[in-house]
């Protein structure tokens, strides 16, 4: 099920979910660092929601933009992928990363997600090629490693291991290119260790 609400965020409860209060009813809504980040206690708020019914339990899931929404669902349609896997690659890959890494099949990228290993990695890329509305790639682009990829290697010559780098790529804006994603990085890691 899929809905909106629009409230007020009464608090962030650990680092993935937020009290958001309609009418006078509290919710809780588990979202990505990515819209954790953006939404502050006191703050009203306006999220796009998928409503997860399991026998044992209903959680909402709230997204700031109605993309990671339909890029959540595209992801649970994947054989083996539950909602928990899906919010994880959400929160490393946006959905226009996403839509890059599946055109490219760039398994290193999705296997940087914790929880996901070869096997699913490919799963994911074979069945969202269908799913994900894909750019349709020069000949010249084809094979072109992404830029979550071109980064990682970098990074990974630098010497920093598997988890700082993967913490290091959360944030990088839509759209960067991969010397921009590099300096975001880059500048997140020098923030650690100072």
């Amino acid at each position: 099920m899929i809905g909106s609400l629009r409230g007020v965020i009464v608090e962030r409860v650990g680092d993935s979910t937020v009290l958001i209060e309609v009418a006078g009813v509290g919710y809780l809504v588990t979202v990505t660092p990515r819209t954790f980040g953006e939404l502050e206690p006191t703050s009203t708020a306006f999220l796009h929601i998928h409503h997860h019914i399991r026998e044992d339990a209903q959680t909402l899931y709230g997204f700031v933009h109605r993309s990671e929404r339909e890029t959540f669902e595209t992801l649970l349609s994947v054989h083996g992928v539950g909602p928990s896997m899906a919010i994880a690659v959400l929160s490393m890959h946006s959905p226009h990363a996403l839509v890059d890494i599946v055109a490219a099949s760039d398994l290193s990228a999705l296997t940087a997600v914790p929880g996901i290993g070869r096997k699913t990695a490919e799963r994911i890329v074979m069945e969202l090629k269908d799913r994900l509305n894909l750019p349709i790639l020069d000949p010249v682009d084809v094979g072109q490693p992404s830029v979550a990829t071109t980064v990682r290697d970098a990074l990974s010559s630098l010497g920093y291991s598997a988890e700082e780098i993967r913490e290091s790529l959360r944030g990088v804006p839509d759209g960067a290119s991969a010397e921009e994603a590099l300096r975001h990085a880059l500048g997140v890691m020098g923030g650690r260790r100072a």
